[in-house]
């Protein structure tokens, strides 16, 4: 994947892909269109060709997304309306078809938005992130700026990603960074939300003289939990510990399973303070 940034901008965020939904004069600068006799139209096949993609793959996207798409201009033909539709403008029609899909170009570059596996629906969406007509010069340069900066930070999550395997750390990091690109609130599936030893045991009670025993244990035993599972070690970033910046491994709650079953055995070691309200 060579353009992170406009990806997520675009396909985690329906309010921007509704805010760019006029821009198909887009489509034609990325490469040409061809349409139906109609000028208006396009099949499937004739959406794929576009995107140098698979039919299969733009289908697939349909099925997904087939709601927002209709709003944009995506409709299916049956019955007469089909027949009519057929005479004039499906001169290669399969003669046993009896309906036909058709985008209009308001709806093909919804498809842009979406299609990920397409670097021509990535450079759709590259225009579309930084040539918007809309903004004043200083807004469109804190765009690209922000998308830059963006676009940095998401390739080093993907390497991470690739070299130490905690996909859904990296996804659910991902997703926040794209969100704040865009000033809107991330929309994440919570068990992507990350967790670490220390905030289990803060959840747990655990005294604050017990601590570092407890992390010690704890960690060693849920890595080892978690190299069993997935044969590999958790992703480590840097947290702050009394001031100072160390390599923490980081979890995310599909694997807070493995926490229970540490803290079973580890928690047998230490007092747990309740709070007054716990106590009663």
């Amino acid at each position: 994947m060579t353009d992170l940034a406009p990806d997520l901008a675009f396909t985690e965020s329906r309010t921007m892909r509704a805010q760019t939904a006029d821009r198909v004069d887009v489509l034609d600068k990325v490469k040409a269109l061809a349409l139906l006799p109609d000028g208006v139209h396009a099949t499937v096949e004739i959406v794929a060709s576009y995107f140098d993609s698979s039919v299969d793959a733009v289908e697939k996207l349909v099925q997904r997304n087939r709601k927002e798409l209709a709003e944009n201009g995506y409709t299916v033909l049956r019955g007469a309306q089909y027949r009519d539709f057929a005479a004039d403008n499906l001169s290669a029609a399969n003669p046993k078809s009896r309906t036909v899909a058709l985008f209009t170009r308001r709806s093909i570059l919804n498809v842009a938005q979406l299609l990920t596996e397409s670097d021509v629906a990535r450079l759709v969406r590259t225009y579309l992130l930084n040539l918007e007509e809309m903004s004043t010069p200083e807004q469109k340069a804190t765009a690209i700026e922000k998308a830059a900066e963006a676009e940095a930070q998401l390739r080093a999550i993907e390497v991470l990603a690739r070299i130490e395997g905690n996909s859904s750390y990296a996804r659910s990091i991902s997703r926040h960074i794209a969100a704040r690109m865009l000033g809107e609130e991330p929309e994440l599936d919570p068990a992507d939300i990350t967790i670490t030893c220390d905030e289990y045991l803060v959840e747990k009670g655990v005294a604050a003289a017990d601590m570092q025993s407890a992390r010690t244990r704890m960690g060693k035993t849920v890595a080892a939990l978690y190299r069993a599972r997935y044969g590999k070690d958790p992703q480590k970033i840097d947290r702050p510990i009394h001031g100072v910046h160390r390599k923490v491994a980081v979890y995310t709650h599909r694997d807070i399973d493995l926490f229970d079953k540490a803290w079973a055995e580890v928690g047998r070691h230490y007092d747990i303070q309740t709070s007054l309200g716990d106590a009663a």
